[in-house]
């Protein structure tokens, strides 16, 4: 029989934050759920620690794959659940009981997403994210996998993770989720999950890899919209410094135009 849920994990070579995720679900108080670690192959002593782990875990492995992507998609083919939560190697649950208090919740719609607090070396923030999503919203930001439960029919309408991008292909499954396929979402304003600014997408070293990505996904997938948002912005751009302009101001103290 189908579980409700079942949580992801992929890892390569983090033994410590692999160890910090899957104590994080062996943790929780409701357990109604299945659990599928992907490892990459790892020599770190990440496979013996998962074969210590088995009777927690119902299906891991560890083999060479093809980057993060690919190893996320492997563990989507063999999820069973109606829903899916990819909670990555360093991430963990915010609290033991954060199942168990929203597991309920996991119905209908095809995104369900919470908050998702930060950490980072000197402190922590919680990202808040806004109930209705707009396009500009993606423009710049996302949605937080580690606290997004994706409906597991998402993925044959919309399609696996875009193994040719190295660093987006989540924001662009979310993206044409909700802008192209009309998948509807839900936001529960509580902390689901913990993230850990260590990871590739938050090096620094990646922005500029980040911005290429998401420009080429987004003059491929949403060009008319792009354009149009250009226009806009430019169009405010000169209205705001046509405002600004003192002979502006002085031939509409003249009557000369109007106000604007």
């Amino acid at each position: 029989m189908n579980k409700k849920l079942s949580i992801i994990t992929i890892n390569f070579n983090n033994f410590e934050g692999l160890k910090r995720t899957v104590e994080s679900v062996v943790n929780q108080t409701w357990q109604e759920f299945e659990y599928i670690v992907i490892d990459g192959g790892s020599t770190d002593g990440s496979a013996e620690y998962l074969q210590s782990q088995s009777e927690h875990i119902n299906y891991w492995v560890s083999e060479p794959d093809n980057g993060i992507y690919n190893a996320m998609n492997k563990g989507i083919a063999r999820a069973a659940g109606q829903y899916l939560l990819f909670l990555n190697s360093g991430d963990h649950f915010y609290k033991n009981k954060i199942l168990e208090q929203n597991h309920i919740f996991l119905n209908e719609k095809d995104l369900i997403y919470f908050n998702l607090n930060f950490v980072d070396k000197t402190n922590s923030r919680v990202g808040n994210y806004p109930e209705h999503l707009l396009f500009s919203h993606f423009i710049n930001d996302t949605l937080p996998h580690p606290a997004t439960f994706i409906k597991s029919s998402l993925f044959k309408r919309v399609g696996l993770y875009d193994e040719s991008l190295n660093i987006v292909s989540d924001w662009k499954f979310f993206i044409l989720a909700l802008f192209k396929y009309n998948c509807t979402y839900k936001k529960f304003d509580e902390v689901l999950a913990t993230y850990y600014l260590d990871g590739i997408s938050s090096n620094l070293i990646n922005q500029k890899m980040i911005y290429e990505e998401r420009k080429s996904v987004l003059n491929s997938e949403f060009k008319g919209y792009i354009d149009d948002i250009t226009q806009l912005l430019e169009l405010r751009t000169i209205v705001f410094n046509l405002r600004k302009s003192k002979k502006i101001g002085l031939l509409v103290k003249l009557g000369l135009i109007h106000k604007f």
